[in-house]
């Protein structure tokens, strides 16, 4: 059976920077997840101490390298830098490797990952830009799906759909 890791606040856990949840409208299949032993939840923010709530941050680029921001945190090309000014690009560094560790240990090969979020967003960020956990798991090879396409990720586990794009 196919882990999957899923941004916690999916699951209704009020732990998104504003002290709320992002509670997928895929209630029932995250709920046979659930009941099936699949989900691996993580808050890469929280996991490595992060409070709740907590300032929103946003990617800001040192240089433009028209690569992936995500990717471009993780290389130290940009920093993540908190509405109060505070840089907290190493936490976010922390927070997107630990998170691809624990998808690699619970065996995930796929990531349901809230988007918008600075940590998880997959396909946006509210800045406009993709980030570290997200570019992180995709590094390792996992394929990672915003939380409106978890129907297309659970057809591609039981039944072989293609990849997302």
């Amino acid at each position: 059976m196919e882990r999957v890791l899923v941004s916690a606040c999916l699951l209704g856990r009020p732990i998104r920077y504003g002290g709320g949840d992002e509670r997928s409208g895929a209630v029932a299949i995250l709920e046979r997840w659930q009941r099936e032993g699949r989900l691996v939840p993580v808050c890469p923010e929280v996991a490595v101490g992060f409070p709740t709530p907590r300032p929103p941050a946003e990617i800001r680029l040192t240089a433009e390298t028209g690569r992936s921001p995500g990717d471009d945190v993780l290389a130290g090309r940009a920093r993540v830098i908190e509405a109060t000014g505070a840089d907290v690009t190493d936490l976010y560094r922390r927070a997107a490797h630990d998170t691809a560790t624990l998808a690699r240990r619970h065996g995930c090969r796929h990531a349901i990952l809230t988007d918008g979020s600075p940590s998880c967003g997959s396909t946006f960020v509210h800045d406009g830009t993709f980030t570290g956990a997200s570019a992180a798991l995709r590094r390792a090879g996992i394929l990672v799906w915003p939380q409106g396409r978890i129907a297309g990720s659970d057809a591609r586990l039981r039944h072989g759909a293609p990849d997302p794009s």
